[in-house]
């Protein structure tokens, strides 16, 4: 009788450590779930998986969603978001965007909602041509790109930007086609690499260029066919010689992502 009864005390207190374990659990887990939306809560059970190819219409959407104005009192520019911790957001522009107009800089998101910014990083004039802002929300959710690989010469490639227009004509989100033509293995002045044959207009410098999954390549900055047909010149000083220069010029430019991943 004394062993049952042993027995029936031990299974009686074995139960109640499992409910309490459990109860523990689910208090954790609903604590965690309660987080406001400013919080980094990632949770990542599958494996990566290779994005697919997106539509135009897609690629159209996914370009307006991560890309923003850059704004001062005499400028209207383009960036794109690169990263949230928390309410704070980075944005990726042209360094000669900023340097464009003075601050205060402001950011204009997708939803036209406006936000003070801050520099967290502008390269200096013999730098590379990026530039990083930073603007703290008060918990509205942006969405933010996948970086993609340095693309190879003939992959499609999509550029995302503001242009501007003469008047009070609206600026509108542009996005135009092309490919690319020449990926240089020694950068260009302002860290130029990657040529590709999409049209870039006045005010889309800073914006994305993508790749055809929706992933961020690299930062438009220069078009084709300046006004001024000057040497095209290399990170080292050395001239890139005539035959390359004229390839150079009729195609716009971009810094990779690799560069702005090391900021």
């Amino acid at each position: 009788m004394m062993h049952w009864r042993r027995w029936k005390f031990i299974g009686w207190f074995s139960c109640l450590s499992l409910v309490l374990s459990v109860s523990n659990l689910c208090c954790t887990v609903s604590a965690r779930s309660t987080n406001p939306s400013c919080e980094n809560n990632k949770i990542s059970i599958s494996p990566a998986k290779q994005p697919s190819i997106l539509s135009p219409q897609q690629l159209q959407q996914r370009g307006e969603m991560i890309s923003v104005k850059v704004m001062a009192p005499e400028i209207i520019g383009t960036g794109f978001l690169l990263k949230k911790q928390g309410c704070v957001y980075t944005v990726v522009t042209n360094a000669h965007v900023l340097r464009a107009g003075n601050p205060p800089y402001e950011i204009q998101t997708s939803d036209n909602k406006i936000w003070k910014a801050e520099i967290k990083y502008i390269a200096s004039e013999k730098g590379d041509d990026l530039a990083l802002l930073q603007f703290r929300t008060r918990g509205e959710v942006y969405t933010i790109p996948s970086i993609g690989l340095k693309p190879s010469v003939g992959a499609q490639v999509v550029a995302a930007g503001f242009p501007i227009v003469e008047g009070d004509t609206p600026v509108k989100f542009l996005l135009t086609t092309g490919k690319i033509s020449l990926v240089l293995d020694k950068a260009l002045q302002g860290g130029y690499q990657i040529g590709y044959t999409n049209d870039i207009q006045k005010g889309m410098s800073g914006g994305a260029l993508l790749n055809q999954r929706g992933e961020v390549v690299g930062v438009n900055g220069m078009h084709a066919f300046p006004l001024w047909d000057i040497p095209s010149v290399f990170e080292s000083g050395e001239e890139a010689d005539k035959a390359l220069h004229e390839k150079i010029v009729r195609l716009s430019w971009a810094v990779p992502m690799e560069r702005v991943m090391g900021r």
